[in-house]
């Protein structure tokens, strides 16, 4: 099943993705619904971020050879994890699938993208184990962690390196049935191929994560949380399209807009 949110008219909906039709639904998929006798063709449909999270939540540094091109970029020795840490970002910065990334005319040229898969919190939980971890999510999305390197590392926070308006792409929708075994993630920019890697092959895996995240912080519906990436970034300028597809889910894909250009 693959849950999608939109505008219709003015009016935010969810509503189920058909082949190239949505099917308005009553309610949504985190409080109950019911399906309408409306549809629409999608690619005439504004879609919106697929959720707007109560907490948004990033795994970082979570792929080995990531772990290892950062420390290079920082003239460092590779330090990788020794737990499931996690971190969080604020929801001003999410944006949807054909959305903008708008960036601040004063930023450097290291600005690089992340694609990331998204899982997404269906029901509250608390202290899961491995028996219960996998009941609690509703499904799986994409997301592109825009970063500005240069404020990534010079700030003492990452408020503006991954935080500024429009910096988090999240989408095109949210897919409930996915095979993560068989999921593949592939960055393009401009319809070059940058890396392909296996989306599962983390260093703490999700179930990890939100059995760790799970004792100390209750997780609540359209929670986010974000996976990391592998391997090295590139830079992006105006007017680059950066996609990125995840096997079994889709694309998401935004055109990176320099403010004054």
């Amino acid at each position: 099943m693959r849950w999608a949110r939109y505008l219709v008219g003015d009016k935010e909906t969810f509503g189920l993705v058909k082949g190239d039709r949505l099917i308005d639904v009553a309610g949504d998929p985190f409080d109950g619904y019911e399906r309408t006798s409306t549809s629409r063709p999608l690619a005439a449909t504004k879609l919106l971020a697929p959720v707007m999270p109560r907490t948004f939540y990033a795994a970082g540094l979570n792929y080995a050879d990531h772990v290892r091109e950062a420390a290079e970029k920082l003239g460092r020795s590779p330090d990788l994890p020794p737990a499931a840490d996690i971190g969080y970002r604020a929801i001003n910065s999410i944006t949807g699938h054909e959305d903008p990334i708008i960036v601040p005319a004063d930023a450097t040229e290291l600005l690089q993208y992340e694609g990331e898969i998204v899982v997404v919190i269906g029901k509250q939980a608390k202290h899961l184990t491995a028996e219960t971890v996998w009941d609690c999510i509703l499904g799986y999305t994409i997301g592109n962690d825009v970063s500005e390197r240069t404020w990534q590392r010079g700030d003492r926070t990452m408020w503006r390196g991954k935080n500024t308006d429009t910096f988090a792409p999240m989408g095109p929708w949210i897919e409930t049935d996915l095979d993560l075994e068989a999921a593949m993630t592939t960055v393009r920019v401009n319809g070059q191929e940058k890396i392909t890697f296996k989306t599962t092959s983390m260093i703490f895996g999700i179930a990890e994560f939100l059995i760790r995240m799970s004792q100390y912080c209750t997780l609540y519906p359209r929670d986010v949380v974000w996976m990391g990436t592998e391997g090295k970034t590139d830079n992006m300028v105006h007017g680059d399209v950066c996609e990125i597809e995840i096997t079994g889910i889709g694309t998401l894909r935004n055109r990176v807009q320099w403010e004054g250009k």
